[in-house]
């Protein structure tokens, strides 16, 4: 796996910790998504939480990826992507582009967690 994320089972859920600050780096990028995709269509994970903590810098391409896997999951049943621990001007970009209306986002893991509840 990735050395750009933490992989962790919480109950039922996978939650998926960044690891850098920066998610900008399009060659980072490439084995992220890879790695990511990987977890939904490989192993199978549906219940996808991932941490957005550490992260202070995401890209257009780290958008599409999250696009990706919330598309991916969208055609599974029982299935759900949830962001976590988003900061401010990260927040303020998924509302500019409205992705906030597409993507769910909750202040910290434990309340990601109680979307399924």
């Amino acid at each position: 796996m990735s050395s750009a994320f933490i992989v962790q089972q919480v109950e039922n859920f996978t939650v998926v910790e960044f690891q850098l600050s920066s998610l900008m780096d399009p060659a980072v990028l490439d084995k992220l998504g890879a790695d990511l995709y990987r977890l939904i269509d490989e192993e199978d994970h549906r219940r996808i939480i991932l941490d957005f903590e550490k992260v202070q810098y995401i890209s257009s391409q780290a958008i599409g990826i999250l696009m990706a896997m919330r598309k991916k999951l969208a055609a599974l049943k029982h299935s759900k992507l949830v962001l976590c621990s988003v900061n401010a001007p990260l927040q303020q970009l998924l509302k500019i582009t409205g992705l906030d209306k597409l993507l769910t986002v909750k202040p910290t893991q434990k309340e990601a967690i109680k979307v399924w509840e």
